[in-house]
Protein backbone atom coordinates (compact mmCIF):
# COMPACT_ATOMS: atom_id res chain seq x y z
CA UNK A 1 0.00 0.00 0.00
CA UNK A 2 1.46 3.35 -1.05
CA UNK A 3 1.91 5.98 1.56
CA UNK A 4 2.69 9.76 1.30
CA UNK A 5 6.04 11.16 1.65
CA UNK A 6 6.73 14.58 1.48
CA UNK A 7 9.74 15.14 -0.94
CA UNK A 8 11.87 18.02 -2.07
CA UNK A 9 12.92 18.06 -6.05
CA UNK A 10 15.31 20.39 -7.01
CA UNK A 11 13.90 22.40 -9.21
CA UNK A 12 15.70 21.30 -12.74
CA UNK A 13 14.54 17.90 -11.73
CA UNK A 14 10.92 18.97 -11.01
CA UNK A 15 10.97 20.50 -14.36
CA UNK A 16 12.53 17.70 -16.61
CA UNK A 17 9.49 15.49 -14.46
CA UNK A 18 6.78 17.83 -14.91
CA UNK A 19 8.19 17.56 -19.05
CA UNK A 20 7.96 13.93 -19.09
CA UNK A 21 4.74 13.45 -17.24
CA UNK A 22 3.53 16.41 -19.36
CA UNK A 23 4.51 13.85 -22.37
CA UNK A 24 3.01 10.50 -21.12
CA UNK A 25 -0.98 11.55 -20.93
CA UNK A 26 -2.30 9.25 -17.74
CA UNK A 27 0.63 9.88 -15.71
CA UNK A 28 1.09 12.04 -12.68
CA UNK A 29 4.06 13.36 -10.63
CA UNK A 30 3.47 10.76 -8.35
CA UNK A 31 3.14 7.91 -10.60
CA UNK A 32 6.31 8.71 -12.25
CA UNK A 33 8.36 9.43 -9.32
CA UNK A 34 7.50 6.15 -8.14
CA UNK A 35 8.52 4.22 -11.04
CA UNK A 36 11.62 6.39 -11.57
CA UNK A 37 12.77 5.24 -8.22
CA UNK A 38 12.15 1.76 -8.32
CA UNK A 39 13.38 1.42 -11.75
CA UNK A 40 16.68 3.26 -9.86
CA UNK A 41 16.32 0.89 -7.06
CA UNK A 42 16.05 -2.25 -9.09
CA UNK A 43 19.06 -0.72 -11.38
CA UNK A 44 21.22 -0.48 -8.24
CA UNK A 45 20.53 -4.24 -6.98
CA UNK A 46 21.45 -5.59 -10.02
CA UNK A 47 23.99 -4.36 -11.21
CA UNK A 48 23.93 -4.21 -15.74
CA UNK A 49 20.21 -3.88 -15.69
CA UNK A 50 18.89 -0.57 -17.43
CA UNK A 51 15.33 0.06 -18.22
CA UNK A 52 14.06 0.98 -21.42
CA UNK A 53 10.70 2.56 -23.00
CA UNK A 54 8.79 1.06 -25.72
CA UNK A 55 5.73 -0.17 -27.61
CA UNK A 56 4.66 -2.42 -25.00
CA UNK A 57 5.76 0.26 -21.55
CA UNK A 58 9.02 0.10 -19.65
CA UNK A 59 10.76 -2.91 -19.47
CA UNK A 60 14.03 -4.38 -17.75
CA UNK A 61 17.42 -4.66 -20.18
CA UNK A 62 20.57 -5.92 -20.21
CA UNK A 63 22.42 -2.26 -20.14
CA UNK A 64 24.25 -3.51 -23.61
CA UNK A 65 22.01 -6.03 -24.85
CA UNK A 66 18.77 -7.42 -25.28
CA UNK A 67 15.66 -7.10 -22.94
CA UNK A 68 15.90 -9.88 -19.84
CA UNK A 69 12.30 -11.49 -21.22
CA UNK A 70 14.21 -12.26 -24.33
CA UNK A 71 16.66 -13.62 -22.55
CA UNK A 72 14.82 -15.58 -20.88
CA UNK A 73 12.53 -16.49 -23.15
CA UNK A 74 15.60 -17.88 -25.18
CA UNK A 75 16.92 -19.89 -22.01
CA UNK A 76 13.59 -21.49 -21.15
CA UNK A 77 14.02 -22.67 -25.09
CA UNK A 78 17.29 -23.81 -24.58
CA UNK A 79 16.23 -25.46 -21.73
CA UNK A 80 13.36 -27.41 -23.24
CA UNK A 81 15.75 -28.51 -26.13
CA UNK A 82 18.57 -29.49 -23.87
CA UNK A 83 16.99 -30.51 -20.56
CA UNK A 84 20.18 -32.54 -19.15
CA UNK A 85 22.26 -29.57 -19.31
CA UNK A 86 23.87 -28.66 -15.97
CA UNK A 87 22.83 -24.79 -14.69
CA UNK A 88 26.38 -23.81 -15.23
CA UNK A 89 26.30 -25.29 -18.90
CA UNK A 90 23.25 -23.96 -19.48
CA UNK A 91 24.46 -20.13 -18.37
CA UNK A 92 27.48 -21.24 -20.60
CA UNK A 93 25.39 -22.63 -23.98
CA UNK A 94 22.79 -19.38 -23.65
CA UNK A 95 26.23 -17.23 -23.97
CA UNK A 96 27.22 -18.64 -26.82
CA UNK A 97 24.20 -19.25 -28.92
CA UNK A 98 23.41 -15.90 -28.09
CA UNK A 99 26.63 -13.94 -28.73
CA UNK A 100 26.14 -12.42 -24.51
CA UNK A 101 28.71 -12.84 -22.14
CA UNK A 102 28.66 -14.99 -19.60
CA UNK A 103 28.18 -12.07 -17.24
CA UNK A 104 25.36 -10.72 -19.12
CA UNK A 105 23.25 -13.82 -18.99
CA UNK A 106 23.88 -14.10 -15.07
CA UNK A 107 22.25 -10.73 -14.36
CA UNK A 108 19.52 -11.69 -16.60
CA UNK A 109 18.49 -14.57 -14.43
CA UNK A 110 19.54 -12.83 -10.87
CA UNK A 111 17.16 -10.60 -12.18
CA UNK A 112 14.66 -13.00 -13.77
CA UNK A 113 14.85 -15.09 -9.80
CA UNK A 114 13.52 -11.30 -8.44
CA UNK A 115 10.66 -10.43 -10.39
CA UNK A 116 9.75 -13.77 -12.05
CA UNK A 117 6.21 -12.79 -12.95
CA UNK A 118 6.96 -9.17 -13.81
CA UNK A 119 9.45 -11.16 -16.84
CA UNK A 120 7.19 -14.35 -17.30
CA UNK A 121 4.17 -11.57 -18.21
CA UNK A 122 6.02 -10.41 -20.59
CA UNK A 123 7.20 -13.66 -22.28
CA UNK A 124 3.62 -14.76 -22.64
CA UNK A 125 2.95 -11.14 -24.23
CA UNK A 126 5.23 -12.20 -27.15
CA UNK A 127 3.97 -15.91 -27.58
CA UNK A 128 0.24 -14.46 -27.61
CA UNK A 129 1.07 -12.15 -29.94
CA UNK A 130 3.25 -14.01 -32.20
CA UNK A 131 0.35 -16.62 -32.05
CA UNK A 132 -2.25 -13.66 -33.13
CA UNK A 133 0.26 -12.13 -35.83
CA UNK A 134 0.59 -16.21 -37.48
CA UNK A 135 -3.19 -16.52 -37.26
CA UNK A 136 -3.36 -13.12 -39.32
CA UNK A 137 -1.16 -14.46 -41.76
CA UNK A 138 -2.57 -17.92 -41.92
CA UNK A 139 -5.97 -16.45 -42.45
CA UNK A 140 -4.50 -14.16 -45.02
CA UNK A 141 -3.02 -17.22 -46.90
CA UNK A 142 -6.62 -18.61 -47.19
CA UNK A 143 -8.03 -15.83 -48.41
CA UNK A 144 -5.31 -15.55 -51.18
CA UNK A 145 -5.55 -18.93 -52.27
CA UNK A 146 -2.53 -20.13 -50.82
CA UNK A 147 -2.32 -22.58 -48.25
CA UNK A 148 -0.31 -22.16 -45.67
Amino acid sequence: MASPRSVRFDDDVLERLGRYVRAHPGTSTSSVANLFVDEALRSYEHSGIVFRPGPTGRRAALASGPDVWEVIGALHALREESPSLSDNDLRDAMAEVTGLRAEQVSAALRYYVAYPEEIDERIAANEAEAAREHALWESQQTLLGRAP
